[in-house]
């Protein structure tokens, strides 16, 4: 343990001159060692910067996993969720609707006529789609199952 003490000398004159400093260190037991102590404690340099790079290899790791695991979710999305188009060239939007668009394979259902297709076709004008499609079939009878290209 060391203290400081404050001591004023006199000068030649008789008056107080400067004081100065002296450091007092107390008596130490023979038993116990004079061994400097270190300033810091806790892990050491080497340590610190060991879990430093361990920190950042989980934290890279982490990211990794999650950009798998969002790639992984979009690749398991059906294409039609962006815009992309059916085998028969349409947009999943249209392949889906009740209305048909011009360019569909059409697969004629049991119960199916030329003037039921041609409703699908164009709800609000149906005889002009049923003229189009008599064209386009060269008659006005549909047999269940056959394949019709809508004009």
């Amino acid at each position: 343990m060391a203290a400081v003490e404050v001591l004023e000398t006199l000068d030649i004159d008789g008056f107080p001159g400067e004081p100065y400093l002296r450091l007092v260190i107390a008596p130490v037991a023979p038993s116990v060692s004079r061994a400097p102590q270190p300033l810091n404690r806790g892990p050491s340099v080497q340590q610190r910067r060991a879990a430093r790079t361990r920190m950042l290899q989980r934290r890279r790791r982490s990211l990794v996993g999650l950009v798998l695991i969002a790639a992984l979710t979009v690749l398991s999305l059906p294409g039609s969720v962006f815009g992309a188009t059916t085998g028969a060239g349409l947009s999943g939007d249209l392949a889906n609707s009740s209305v048909l668009a011009s360019g569909m394979d059409y697969v004629v259902q049991p119960g199916d006529s030329v003037t039921s297709i041609a409703n699908n076709m164009n709800p609000t004008d149906p005889t002009l789609a049923r003229t189009l499609l008599v064209r386009e079939l060269g008659s006005s009878v549909v047999v269940a199952g056959e394949h019709v290209l809508i004009p």
